[in-house]
């Protein structure tokens, strides 16, 4: 398992870093510094309020469905028609539930029009993440893999066109990055569902009433995990456009937006070591095989990787700001040196919290989830006031590292791990010698481009001094399980 997870994390890595970066730093932040002030912030808001009611359209099924395929992979064919009729149904639940709520909130026509192709949108990752826990539940990491950048290969396509072809004489309009990202992903969509068609030997929809009461008893619990932890992720630019007055929200949000799109970047590594670790844990489980090493292993790697890049983008926060984007930036700089340490805790949760939701450890995930979004809601609620958009950024970070800190705490007590007080000060004197050595690399007096790698590669190899990476244990688990 050791050796699946390393070679497929190398595929995966591969193909993510060389689409998701061009499509982030090329596409997105174009479109954020063309587009007219408050819009891209606008368009953020109502993104994110769509994320706030995943729940609804999932349902807890693609975790649920990726632990269960994993363990049962002759369950594909007998659950594929039924949940897919299920997942249909949870669509207009969904679409309804989050149009009321709008409603309610008071979103105007222009706001409703966004929500309707943005929902549509999320209806559709939804349906493509189910589609793909069908894959990887199998273990067929690379075509997994292939479909999870084709998305974003179709928009960077359909956007550079609207940004670069010449085909409007009228200024780029922030719709049009929606309507782009719509045609992608129903393309994909398209495509992920042929080959779990296929894999599934499907021929029609099924009406079963029994069975779509099994599902929902079963990934409740799972449904509520996501909707909690959404609230504590995703509701930090809601808050800044509901709780301060009518045009500062909206900027705000802009500055906010600026900051979280770079976390939101790195983000994408850790979240690929949990696409990779939930059908390999959930297997380990069922087999009764010891998951200590795969922890150990997969954390050692994420936090070397997290502890360097939060390290570097902190302190030269200003720089890299400065360079991406254009106005505002001292006020977002101060909201990406907090949003970005938080990149340590949540790769730490992408790890354990993934641990724990293949070991079907849902009651305590939940009552973490419950705990972290109450924290960060009184938190929103207490300093945006005061500190606006830093304040959410404070908010981000505090939650970020209770709830890690509490899945951690879980799953040492869950799987008996034992403290190993010489791994722990090794992470330590890794984590101090990253922070020395960016401190002597800003106090260098060379460009900041030359000192930001010259420090990366610097921290790498006292990764290796320490122990924490080993080239001749990865060779030797590439090569033999």
């Amino acid at each position: 398992m050791k050796r699946k997870f390393l070679t497929n994390l190398g595929f995966l890595l591969f193909l993510n870093l060389l689409v998701k970066p061009f499509w982030i730093f090329g596409i997105d932040r174009t479109v954020q510094n063309i587009a007219a002030p408050g819009e891209y912030g606008f368009y953020f808001t109502v993104l994110n309020f769509t994320f706030l009611f995943n729940m609804l359209l999932d349902f807890g099924i693609t975790n649920f469905n990726n632990k269960n395929i994993a363990q049962n992979s002759h369950l594909l064919n007998k659950h594929f028609s039924g949940i897919t009729l299920l997942r249909l149904l949870l669509g207009v639940v969904y679409f309804a539930v989050i149009f009321v709520i709008a409603k309610v909130i008071g979103y105007d026509g222009r706001h409703m029009y966004f929500l309707a192709f943005l929902a549509f949108n999320q209806f559709l990752i939804s349906f493509i993440l189910y589609l793909r826990s069908n894959i990887s539940g199998l273990l067929l990491f690379r075509i997994d893999s292939a479909i999870s950048v084709l998305d974003r290969l179709l928009m960077i396509l359909f956007c550079s066109v609207l940004l670069w072809g010449n085909i409007t004489t009228e200024p780029f309009r922030i719709i049009w990055f929606v309507y782009a990202q719509t045609l992608a992903y129903i393309l994909t969509a398209f495509v992920a569902l042929l080959i779990v068609i296929r894999k599934a030997a499907f021929r029609r929809l099924q009406w079963n009433t029994s069975f779509f009461l099994m599902i929902i008893k079963q990934s409740f619990p799972f449904a509520l995990l996501v909707l909690l932890m959404s609230f504590y992720n995703r509701i930090d630019s809601v808050m800044l456009e509901r709780l301060l007055p009518k045009g500062i929200g909206t900027t705000q949000v802009d500055i906010y937006a600026k900051a979280y799109r770079l976390l939101d970047a790195v983000n994408m590594i850790a979240y690929l070591f949990a696409v990779l670790l939930i059908p390999i844990f959930a297997r380990l489980i069922k087999d009764k095989s010891p998951v200590e090493g795969m922890v150990k292993l997969s954390f050692t790697i994420i936090f070397t990787i997290s502890m360097i890049i939060a390290s570097c983008s902190s302190f030269f926060s200003d720089q890299i700001m400065s360079l991406l984007y254009v106005g505002q930036i001292q006020e977002a700089q101060k909201v990406f040196v907090f949003l970005i340490i938080g990149f340590i805790p949540i790769s730490t949760t992408y790890i354990f919290g993934t641990l724990l939701t293949a070991n079907g450890s849902l009651k305590a995930l939940n009552i973490m989830a419950l705990t972290g979004m109450i924290l960060n809601i009184s938190l929103n609620y207490l300093l945006i006031p005061h500190f606006m958009a830093v304040g959410s950024a404070y908010a981000s970070v505090i939650t970020q590292f209770v709830t890690a800190f509490i899945q951690v705490a879980i799953a040492q007590r869950i799987f008996r791990f034992a403290i190993n007080w010489k791994y722990i000060f090794t992470l330590l004197f890794f984590a101090i010698g990253v922070i020395l050595l960016n401190l002597a690399a800003r106090a260098s007096g060379f460009d900041w481009r030359i000192a930001i790698v010259v420090t990366g590669v610097a921290s790498v190899i006292w990764a290796f001094v320490l122990k924490l990476m080993n080239i001749g244990r990865f060779i030797r688990l590439i090569r033999n399980e």
